[in-house]
């Protein structure tokens, strides 16, 4: 069973070792025999990020039928482990505060159901969104909000906070502890959990049971330095995403990194998703990995794969291929030398 890693950012942990995953959304149109088929594809993948609804889905999970007796756990589990897989995350990315009740509710349910779920499965933890509420009582759209002034954005952030926020998390955040269930929420612009700050400071008011996906795409392209966002995080990170952005500079200089436009714009827009290593360097993501290992991060590293410029088996081959090159399979040694 995984447990948190340490804290302890000071010398390597000699016992950090890194599996390869893959988040399966992007085989979402496959049944899960197909899927446990196709992986064979991909014998360096060892973890599966499965979904369990809200954005990701449920393609591969039939949650009803798992949740309602312990033979359709078993056999699942079992042919997960047949495979030669174990199970990192499931995944449930929604919007569990957003002002529309009917929306809020659903997303919510979605998510305390695959809280039963993976402690049903024995998986440690799972996956989603911090959400966003409206600007007030009174809204019925999300209000992500970016600037303290004018002064009414500053008094609506304290209330999404204050009112929406951090109940709503203290309250779920101890419904999984009490399943023996961490939750890692991914920082994603448009959520009120966007960066290392926001996430920090929801963790302080709910517990050290509520965590982060660490998913360095959605910061590259806010300007975060990924080594130094994993060595501030330290045992919040619970699961890692591995999926690059490449940002455009003519169009970052033009109009800057906040980018409403389609994903479908792929040459307009001042970023865009990318396999790994189409975004950035191997000496970039063997920063991060030793990262990782000096943070004592010793789970998955989960591949999500978003590139529109790239066959799915295309681009999640060259992502396997770099990743499998750089990620630390046996323990680091003492430093003879010092």
């Amino acid at each position: 069973m995984w447990s948190l890693p340490s804290t302890s950012t000071n010398n390597p942990q000699g016992d950090v070792i890194l599996k390869l995953g893959l988040f399966t959304a992007l085989f979402g149109s496959l049944t899960f025999d197909e899927l446990l088929q196709e992986l064979k594809r991909y014998p360096a993948i060892t973890a599966v990020e499965l979904g369990t609804g809200n954005h990701p889905g449920a393609s591969h999970v039939d949650v009803d039928a798992l949740l309602s007796g312990s033979s359709a756990a078993t056999t699942f589990g079992r042919r997960i482990a047949d495979a030669g897989l174990t199970i990192s995350a499931l995944s449930c990315h929604g919007n569990p505060i957003h002002p529309t009740a009917e929306i809020a509710s659903h997303d919510d349910e979605v998510i305390r159901r695959t809280i039963l779920l993976a402690e049903k499965l024995g998986v440690p933890v799972i996956n989603t969104f911090s959400g966003c509420p409206g600007g007030s009582p009174a809204d019925t759209t999300p209000n992500w909000i970016t600037a303290a002034w004018p002064p009414e954005f500053a008094q609506a952030l304290d209330w999404q906070w204050n009112e929406r926020v951090i109940p709503y998390w203290q309250k779920t955040a101890a419904f999984a502890a009490d399943h023996g269930v961490k939750i890692a929420l991914e920082a994603h612009p448009g959520f009120v959990v966007y960066n290392p700050e926001t996430l920090l400071r929801l963790r302080a008011a709910t517990g050290t049971s509520l965590g982060i996906n660490f998913d360095p795409s959605h910061m590259w392209w806010q300007g975060i330095d990924i080594p130094t966002a994993i060595a501030e995080l330290g045992d919040a990170i619970f699961h890692f995403h591995a999926k690059d952005v490449y940002v455009n500079p003519a169009n970052k200089a033009r109009n800057g990194v906040i980018d409403t436009k389609s994903y479908l714009q792929m040459a307009q827009r001042s970023w865009l998703f990318r396999s790994v290593g189409w975004g950035h360097s191997e000496i970039d993501w063997k920063g991060i990995v030793s990262a990782l290992r000096l943070s004592g991060y010793d789970y998955v590293i989960s591949i999500e794969h978003e590139d529109a410029l790239t066959s799915i088996h295309e681009g999640l081959t060259s992502a396997v291929g770099m990743l499998s090159r750089m990620l630390l399979t046996e323990p680091a040694v003492e430093p003879w030398w010092a």
